[in-house]
């Protein structure tokens, strides 16, 4: 008989219970009896970027059209004689699906019925059912969302960036594809994916709410139990050679826009460190980038009443296991003047040490950023799973973020900040 093995976060008084399952289905279950909603994400390791593998039982690889995954996402709610929305919405559910870089996510939200909908969940993603018809009648939806998505300048400027930065790694294109890839899909496709990336041992369920451990399991033990899956099978995903260099070092996308938006891109050098490092490193590139361009800093007070910028300026570090990038910018009516303070302050930063009480009060408020987010079961599901496909712990974000120095901020603000990494983005008026 198995049984569920506890994970014990002492610092922040949290359980988590785990199994792994015969079809080797990682199973997380986190009760949490304060929480009035039980939410559920069930995550398949296969992302926009694995457009390239050997298919199951094959020993050469294939390119796949790009967007596949994302489309497959949309393709798995029609089974063959249900529908899952409308089966989730007759059991008091919200159901919601994305594709990622790295990963497709199935979440289930809901207060009541939550053995039903749970069944459910792990029914339809395990019921794949494609037809020629069905096929060509989701290329046009998928075509609307493409055209919609190209008329969105911020998602336009992002992968504006990601293509400068990236001269051949998959993260370049669109998660959606293109009009002209997506005619290319057939259902046989469909199936060649989805048998190779949706295996069980490729696959990992998180429970977060109300719920009792041992029911929860005995019930996905229960459903798994009842289906068959083939032998599990080491997956073989190729990604071209990509240097340091970026693709191009700027560029300038014309779209109606009212106001020009500026951005400027790094991309991560690899191989960088492995493991609890990996963790380390995204967690000083978080509070790098707060403590140079967050509300409150030098460089955003001085753009801010400057009016170079509006509240649209952000930033984000975007880290997986073969690329990573960092993206700062917004809606600027003077985009040059945004790059010359960036730039500059980037290179101040470098110049001179980082002040440890500085560092400390970033570090504090990204504390309490992380504490204020793991109120929510949506985060701790989505993240939580992001990390474990990574072979690390969202529970250990706040360790490490509590031995962060400054010494550690300059380590990695050399490696990453660098002149031949950079890239940057203008988007104009047409």
């Amino acid at each position: 008989m198995n049984e569920l093995h506890p994970i014990i976060y002492e610092g922040l008084e949290e359980t988590i219970y785990y199994e792994k399952l015969a079809n080797g289905l990682e199973v997380y279950i986190h009760p949490k009896k304060d929480f009035h909603k039980t939410v559920a994400t069930f995550t398949t390791k296969y992302g926009s970027i694995d457009n390239k593998f050997s298919p199951e039982g094959k020993d050469y690889s294939v390119q796949f059209p790009d967007g596949i995954a994302h489309f497959l996402e949309h393709k798995m709610f029609e089974c063959e004689n249900w529908d899952a929305f409308h089966k989730f919405a007759e059991q008091g559910a919200f159901v919601n699906a994305f594709t990622s870089f790295t990963r497709t996510a199935y979440t289930l939200s809901a207060t009541s019925r939550i053995k039903e909908n749970l069944t459910t969940l792990l029914d339809f993603v395990q019921e794949p059912y494609f037809t020629d018809e069905t096929v060509e009648k989701e290329k046009g939806i998928i075509e609307q969302e493409i055209k919609m998505y190209d008329d969105n300048p911020d998602w336009r400027a992002r992968f504006g960036v990601l293509d400068n930065l990236y001269k051949s790694h998959p993260v370049k294109i669109d998660l959606a594809g293109t009009i002209p890839s997506i005619q290319q899909i057939t259902k046989e496709d469909l199936y060649t994916c989805y048998n190779t990336f949706y295996h069980p041992s490729n696959m990992l369920l998180f429970v977060i709410g109300p719920v009792v451990p041992e029911e929860i399991l005995r019930l996905v033990r229960s459903n798994q139990e009842q289906k068959e899956f083939p032998e599990t099978k080491k997956i073989r995903r190729f990604f071209p050679e990509e240097g340091a260099a970026v693709n191009k070092s700027s560029s300038v996308i014309k779209l109606p826009v009212p106001i020009p938006k500026v951005f400027i891109g790094y991309k991560e050098s690899f191989p960088i460190k492995q493991g609890q490092e990996i963790l380390k490193y995204e967690m000083s590139l978080n509070v790098l980038l707060e403590l140079m361009f967050g509300i409150g800093s030098e460089a955003y007070e001085k753009m801010y009443e400057n009016g170079y910028v509006d509240n649209s300026f952000n930033f984000e570090y975007t880290h997986e296991k073969n690329f990573g990038f960092s993206i700062i910018g917004g809606n600027s009516h003077s985009p040059e003047d945004v790059i010359k303070i960036i730039s500059e302050t980037i290179e101040k930063f470098k110049k001179d040490s980082i002040n440890q009480d500085d560092a400390e009060r970033v570090i504090k408020k990204e504390i309490g950023a992380f504490l204020s987010a793991i109120n929510s079961p949506q985060f701790i599901a989505n993240q939580f799973t992001r990390y474990r496909f990574n072979d690390l712990d969202l529970f250990d974000v706040l360790p490490i973020l509590e031995s962060l120095t400054a010494s550690d901020l300059e380590e990695v603000l050399h490696v990453h900040f660098s002149s031949d990494s950079r890239t940057t983005l203008i988007v104009k008026d047409k």
